[in-house]
């Protein structure tokens, strides 16, 4: 199945800018920005959060501040101080062997970087890997990772996979099934992550008297690190 499916990929995969470099870094920097948004909305945020911070010491030289500031729009804020951090971590003392030693790095995350950019033999899962094995039945090489997440994201799709389409549907059991949907996300509008949003919003363009804003907002995002409070003004951290 493994070479079915590399053959497959090699004609059809998405051509995606961080697949052209081995940066560390920069690939980093993508499957942060991939945790809970598309790859459609991460592609010229990627692009610009490069441009202004090229390379690991120049993010680990930002400001906290400016770091939030550029993340605003992708959303779950705190994945923009884990990366601010793990660039601080990365500039002092190195890429460390383990990378889930750096902030907000998960076995995922850390497999996904070790494979892409250091091209160590290991497969990182994400749903969409997790899915296609699971249909399969099959263990698939660590060469396959990036092949296992397209063929996931577009032909082998969570509810009704397009099985018609796909190179591994000859030896695949599970082929012309279709699935339950999945619990779907929490709507955003009206609730607390749009009220988090729109006070973080708020402290970006400037600090702000904490009887202006949502004060539970506030307390959450002062928890998380994305504000501070200090006489009653909210502000972003230094």
């Amino acid at each position: 199945m493994d070479e079915l499916l590399l053959a497959w990929f090699r004609a059809n995969g998405r051509d995606l800018p961080w697949r052209r470099t081995r940066d560390p870094y920069a690939i980093l920097v993508s499957e942060v920005m991939l945790q809970q948004t598309q790859v459609e909305r991460v592609v010229p945020r990627w692009h610009a959060w490069l441009d202004r911070w090229p390379t690991v010491d120049s993010l680990a030289s930002a400001s906290p501040a400016d770091v939030i500031r550029e993340w605003q729009g992708l959303g779950y804020n705190r994945r923009a101080l884990n990366l601010h951090g793990a660039a601080t971590h990365a500039a002092a003392h190195g890429w460390p062997a383990d990378l889930t030693e750096l902030p907000g790095v998960g076995p995922y995350t850390a497999a996904a970087v070790a494979s892409f950019a250091f091209g160590l033999p290991v497969l990182p899962v994400d749903t969409n890997v997790a899915r296609v094995q699971e249909r399969t039945g099959h263990a698939f090489g660590s060469a396959c990772g990036q092949a296992l997440m397209d063929l996931g994201a577009t032909i082998c799709l969570a509810r009704v996979p397009r099985c018609g389409k796909c190179p591994l549907v000859g030896g695949c059991p599970s082929r012309g099934r279709r699935y339950e949907p999945s619990r779907k996300q929490s709507r955003f509008e009206g609730s607390f992550r749009q009220r988090r949003a729109a006070a973080l919003r708020a402290v970006s363009e400037a600090a702000r008297p904490l009887a202006e804003l949502d004060a539970e907002a506030v307390a959450a995002l002062e928890r998380d690190g994305l504000v501070c409070l200090v006489d009653g003004l909210v502000s972003l951290p230094a």
